[in-house]
């Protein structure tokens, strides 16, 4: 991943008042038709697959919101049917002040970024692939309305239990959307989907609020690492960002870990076990004993917050030879170089134990904290915080213990904090959308353009 790309432009709050003071009322029915329609459509992601999309169904649902685009009126909508990138462009709504063409003309990157106003160019990202941590080729939401606190019996063998998972019973009268138990929602990232398609319909269909240039970019294999990486800049051309990809009510994040990948392959000596005496060496064993030299209390199990970890992820081969795969995660920079030596050392240990060449270990980065690209730029938090409060929600600040789209396109020049959507349990059977939530969801991201329709561009 590239760690820079340039550094995006400052913005100054300045000129007229553009804030919405009515509440907007998005109603829950609606939102969750449309987040049923989408999650409806089969999209699972696979790892280790080199092409982009790593599956062709994806590309079902990138048609779908390509014909809703393009339908609502939205501006330079296409479709990347060969990388499965859908883009969109709301033009901006503003007084003529600062659409004069003088001005927007002075404005960095005016032409390459097909400035229209002097505000900046905002931008909102979801991803339409879905996790395949339940295998599933068919996926069937389920609507509960007015759900009342009790059990839920997705079928002969699971239940959502509020004892279980205590966050449910916080959602006791509103919508539920939950899967029937066979596989995972979709609510990563179909509900930030949602969200993002209707906030475009309202601000295509209500001429009278404010906002700036929204380009819009829908994305394939987030769930696999491969989100941006054939993401046309130019297309989605922006000075900020955000991703829609968090979970519940109140969720604002602008930090991640730093991540790398940690590929260990082990050679092993095969021979006949009589005669082995003194002349084996099993790959498998040598790769438990690397495994038993990580730091045994840092691992997901028991790390939260702030804390990072080695997670083995895969164990497979023989006795001749084997391959380990091992993802290292942590906030701070310090502690992640620091855990990646961890991780060469061990392999050193066990090449001079059982000789040069047993062991190889290959460490790649894949992503980094995004706190140093957003620190510069907190109007982005800000702006996100009073949107939300204008609402009656509460932000809810916390560090993402993963990685989002916007940590790399953060890296890109792009600064781009992460918003709640509304879902719940990812990954899993147990997962579930609130309706309630995904309405506050789009209403807060109406809410944050709106307020950018305030700022300028500071040249």
């Amino acid at each position: 991943m590239r760690k820079g790309d340039g550094a995006p432009p400052r913005c100054k709050r300045r000129g007229f008042r553009a804030c919405i003071i009515m509440k907007l009322h998005f109603e829950p029915k609606a939102m969750t038709e449309r987040f049923v329609r989408y999650a409806a459509i089969y999209t699972q992601s696979r790892e280790g697959v080199p092409d982009t999309p790593s599956t062709p169904c994806q590309r079902d649902l990138a048609k779908v919101l390509t014909k809703e685009l393009q339908e609502m009126g939205a501006k330079d909508v296409a479709f990347d049917e060969d990388k499965c990138y859908v883009y969109a462009e709301i033009p901006g709504n503003l007084p003529k002040q600062k659409c004069d063409p003088a001005a927007v003309k002075s404005l960095p990157d005016a032409a390459k970024k097909r400035r229209e106003n002097t505000a900046p160019i905002l931008g909102l990202m979801a991803h339409m692939d879905t996790s395949c941590a339940v295998d599933a080729r068919e996926i069937h939401p389920r609507v509960i309305e007015n759900y009342d606190g009790s059990v839920i019996r997705l079928n002969e063998k699971y239940v959502l239990d509020p004892a279980e998972y205590p966050d449910l019973a916080a959602r006791k009268g509103q919508t539920l959307i939950v899967t029937d138990g066979t596989s995972v929602l979709g609510g990563d990232d179909k509900a930030g989907v949602t969200a993002i398609m209707e906030a475009a319909a309202f601000f295509l269909s209500h001429k009278e609020i404010a906002h700036p240039t929204i380009r819009i970019a829908f994305t394939p294999d987030e769930e696999v690492g491969n989100g941006t990486l054939n993401l046309d800049y130019d297309r989605f051309a922006c000075d900020y960002a955000y991703t829609v990809d968090g979970g519940g009510e109140g969720e604002l994040e602008y930090e991640n870990f730093n991540a790398a990948s940690c590929d260990v392959h082990v050679t092993g000596l095969s021979t006949h076990p009589g005669s082995a005496c003194g002349k084996m060496k099993n790959a498998l064993l040598v790769a438990n004993e690397f495994i038993s030299l990580l730091p045994a209390l840092e691992t997901p199990y028991y790390t939260k917050d702030h804390e990072g970890f080695f997670h083995v992820e895969e164990l497979h081969g023989t006795c001749d030879s084997a391959d380990l795969a091992i993802i290292i995660r942590d906030h701070d920079a310090k502690r992640f170089a620091e855990r990646k030596e961890t991780a060469e050392k061990i392999g050193k240990v066990l090449n001079d134990r059982y000789g040069a060449g047993t062991v190889d270990v290959k460490v790649r980065d894949s992503y980094y904290n995004m706190l140093s690209k957003i620190e510069p730029h907190m109007h982005l938090v800000e702006n996100a915080k009073k949107a939300m409060e204008e609402i009656g929600v509460a932000p809810k600040i916390q560090p993402i213990r993963g990685g989002t789209d916007g940590c790399v396109i953060s890296f890109r020049g792009i600064p781009c904090p992460n918003l709640f959507t509304g879902a719940h349990n990812y990954h899993s059977r147990y997962e579930y959308v609130s309706g309630q939530e995904l309405a506050l969801s789009a209403e807060t991201l109406i809410r944050i353009m709106n307020k950018y329709a305030e700022y300028d561009i500071d040249r």
